[in-house]
C-alpha cells in the first residue's frame, strides 16, 4: 500500500531537481488586477481566499 507523499519527500525531490540544474519555486497565487488567479485552473478568486474553489489548489 502507498503512503501519501510527505514535506520530506518534496524537499528531497526539490534538492534532486535542484542538483541537477532545475530551478525550484512554491507555487503560489497568480495576480490579474485585483483578483488571486489559480495557478492550476486560471480560476479567479476575491482577494480573500485560501484555496481555488474550482479545482481544489491551495498554497502551501
Amino acid at each position: 500500500m502507498a503512503s501519501a507523499p510527505t514535506d520530506a519527500d518534496d524537499e528531497l525531490f526539490d534538492e534532486f531537481l535542484t542538483d541537477r540544474g532545475h530551478q525550484v519555486q512554491r507555487a503560489g497565487w497568480e495576480r490579474d488586477y485585483n483578483k488571486k488567479k489559480c495557478p492550476e485552473c486560471s480560476g479567479l478568486h476575491d482577494s480573500e481566499a485560501t484555496s481555488c474553489n474550482v479545482c481544489g489548489w491551495a498554497p502551501r
